[in-house]
């Protein structure tokens, strides 16, 4: 049963994987120019940065950068709480 199972969940994650892939436009289509050409022309006007890329990640793409922010924080506590709590209770002393 569980060779089933597993057998049907791996063919279910490739359809989403193909379907995924196939539907991505082509490299260098239209709208990733349109949307490049956007930033390069109005980036400077409508945040006021002298550094575009600056600007990109953290005015247009705000966002999507305190999402992954957020990502990386919650990761490294995650693991700084789990060895914090082993390094804690190896050198923990006794009560009497």
């Amino acid at each position: 049963m569980r060779k089933i199972v597993a057998t049907v969940l791996v063919l279910y994650l490739g359809l989403f994987i193909f379907m995924g892939l196939v539907s991505l436009p082509a490299f260098g289509s239209f709208e990733s120019k349109h949307v490049a050409e956007y930033y390069l022309q109005k980036g400077v006007f409508h945040t006021g940065s002298a550094n575009l890329v600056n600007a990109i990640v953290w005015d247009f793409r705000g966002y999507d950068t305190l999402g992954e922010e957020t990502v990386l924080f919650t990761a490294a506590m995650g693991v700084f709480l789990v060895v914090r709590r082993k390094e804690y209770g190896r050198y923990r002393k006794k009560r009497v």
